[in-house]
């Protein structure tokens, strides 16, 4: 039984290339392409096989890209059980700017998942075991806006760990069914369930303990881009800036967090080291370009300087 299962209803392929000026009408040349397998669960995936965790990948693939995503994922040591659709796996492209240092992305919304799909796909997570399942990314269309709150009570009726990071209406009807473990909103994200505009970590974090104590979760994990992160349970919060580093690109950093996060819980890290460790794979992933995350001595050697970091200004 893995620790870990991840469920990605609407994996890419995503294919990320450099350009010296992306200009409209004019035929753009391209430059250092590669392509890596991605979606929420799968980027959760990735970077927990490669900091030691033990893994297990659900995703709905289709046609020739999902068989490309199969491959892709072998690539990488993810196991995988697949859920077969229909449609195409989707691909995202991503174009960095070398001129001005823009990133542009181009996702497509992704094929329609059938009653029968999304049937076959309950089937496969009723079917797994884990300590922690963890449903991340966007939905594709034609699943309902609830399909998370109705995974979430599957896993929690199992004894697994439900773990969540999602958006919108799939966010806010998955904490009102309150059988969440973890989740992990983004500022904007936590600010559209609460109902409010939050305006730094303070507001974060009151607006965090608030689904908290009303039950919505036993812990909320908040990412703030450039300005940190934060972890709120019914005991404690804490808050971590992130480490300098100089960014080549943001895609897949909160992915990256959330998998070093459940790593380090798994393993009986408290809270505050476990958001640490989070908070420096996040960085670590902002060093490397396009999709292509985090490595593990990236990881290390940030989690050190932060760990460093909060302990001299505790002195």
């Amino acid at each position: 039984m893995p620790v870990f299962v991840t469920l990605t209803v609407n994996p890419t392929v995503d294919d990320t290339s450099e350009a010296e000026l992306v200009r409209p009408v004019h035929k753009i040349r391209t430059s250092q392409s590669h392509i890596d397998p991605g979606g929420g669960g799968v980027n959760v995936a990735r970077v927990l096989t490669r900091l030691g965790g033990d893994v297990e990948a659900i995703v709905c693939a289709g046609g020739a890209t999902g068989m490309v995503l199969g491959g892709l994922l072998e690539r990488e040591g993810v196991r995988r059980t697949e859920v077969h659709i229909a449609g195409q796996t989707r691909m995202a492209h991503t174009v960095f700017e070398r001129a001005t240092g823009q990133e542009y992305r181009f996702v497509p919304e992704g094929p329609t998942l059938s009653a029968s799909e999304q049937a076959a796909c309950l089937e496969k997570i009723a079917a797994a075991d884990c300590e922690y399942f963890v449903a991340s990314g966007s939905l594709a269309p034609g699943v309902p806006q609830d399909f998370y709150a109705r995974i979430a009570r599957m896993v929690k009726d199992k004894g697994a760990k439900f773990v969540l990071d999602s958006s919108g209406a799939h966010l806010k009807h998955a904490l009102e069914a309150g059988r969440v473990a973890i989740a992990k909103p983004s500022l904007g994200e936590l600010a559209s369930v609460v109902g409010r505009d939050l305006h730094g970590p303070r507001a974060a974090m009151q607006a965090a303990q608030e689904l908290v104590s009303t039950g919505h979760a036993d812990m909320l994990a908040v990412t703030l881009g450039r300005d940190g992160a934060l972890v709120v349970t019914g005991e404690e919060a804490h808050f971590c800036r992130p480490p300098e580093v100089k960014t080549r690109s943001a895609t897949g950093a909160g992915d990256a967090f959330l998998a070093a996060l459940i790593l380090r819980l798994s393993r009986g890290d408290g809270p505050l080291d476990a958001l640490r460790y989070a908070t420096a794979a996040g960085a670590a992933t902002a060093l490397t370009p396009g999709t292509a995350l985090c490595f593990t001595e990236d990881v290390d050697r940030l989690f050190q300087e932060v760990a460093e970091r909060d302990s001299d200004l505790a002195e």
